[in-house]
């Protein structure tokens, strides 16, 4: 694409859009608009319409979602499901119908079948119904793949779609109620650190494994597959690392400073079993591959953390 391609960001002030939107000024575009929920609820049909009249952009990123960890997923399946669903869909079909001419969908590892051999390739995706709690947030965005492919086959619409392990990094959402692991056990490890709590409890057996990227790594590569993906077959975007929850709590706990006993809660899910990506096609397709050590983004991570909380409290 051309460097002043106007590109309307789905999500862009959000955790992950804020880092897009950084990478593709580092990269050079100036036509970039993120797209905010608070402006479009692209949920309805009239605010799409009225989001792609005001922006006209050629091309769209999208990466918005409505997402949360394993306890949001169980409370909310039903709001997963709609909102997901309905965003994808119609800003892909009016996308269509206003002569955008790029379109690039960000999904997500949990479309994935629950017992998908690791590593999980690309040709596996459906083979087999998603792990239960996060399911219909994984269906939801699984749909966007059968939209670009029968889109692109009756339409010519020139969309691509790259699936995202769990991301982690600084601006990450950090709320009790809806983060995250990695957010999750950092809030939960620097607050009993600061009380001095000789414990803290940790959700399921710990055995479960899960691979995560960083989130600037992730961006990084979205923008590329933005300007060279040329099909609607999806690509993984991943680390290639796969660590268990138990080894994962253990190095947040070092980390932040918290040398208390970590407490495992097995009466809670503990989520697919095992998740580590194939990401030989980022690779060969892109020419990228996760840079950033996993120990050092969790560093940054927990130091960026640190700082809005020490912020937050000067504040009040």
């Amino acid at each position: 694409m051309d460097r002043d391609t106007r590109i309307a960001v789905t999500g862009g002030g959000g955790f992950l859009g804020w880092h897009v939107m950084a990478e593709l000024a580092r990269a050079g575009y100036t036509g970039a608009v993120a797209i905010r929920s608070r402006e479009y609820d692209l949920t309805h049909e009239d605010q799409v319409e009225r989001m792609l009249a005001a922006v006209r952009p050629e091309a769209v990123l999208h990466l918005a979602a409505v997402v949360g960890g394993i306890g949001a997923n169980r409370l909310h399946p039903g709001t997963f499901f709609f909102q997901n669903l309905m965003m994808g869909t119609l800003l892909m079909e009016h996308a269509r119908r206003a002569g955008v001419t790029r379109m690039l969908n960000v999904g997500t590892i949990c479309s994935y079948p629950k017992f998908t051999p690791v590593p999980f390739r690309e040709e596996d995706l459906w083979n087999g119904y998603p792990e239960e709690t996060n399911a219909p947030y994984g269906l939801a965005k699984k749909m966007l793949l059968v939209q670009s492919l029968a889109y692109r086959q009756e339409f010519g619409f020139d969309s691509s779609n790259v699936m995202l392990v769990n991301l982690y990094g600084p601006r990450d959402n950090f709320d009790s109620g809806s983060s995250h692991v990695i957010p999750a056990l950092i809030r939960k490890c620097l607050e009993a650190a600061e009380r001095g709590d000789r414990e803290i409890e940790v959700w399921g057996s710990g055995q479960a494994t899960r691979e995560f990227l960083y989130v600037a790594d992730a961006a990084q590569a979205i923008v590329l597959a933005l300007d060279r993906l040329d099909d609607s077959d999806p690509v993984n975007l991943g680390s290639g690392r796969e660590i268990s929850i138990h080894d994962l709590a253990l190095m947040i706990a070092r980390l932040s400073g918290f040398t208390g006993r970590l407490r495992w809660d097995a009466s809670k899910p503990d989520g697919q079993p095992r998740r580590c990506l194939d990401t030989s096609k980022a690779v060969e397709r892109l020419g990228w591959r996760a840079s950033t050590p996993f120990e050092a983004g969790l560093a940054r991570t927990i130091e960026w953390y640190r700082a809005e909380r020490a912020a937050g409290m000067a504040k009040s």
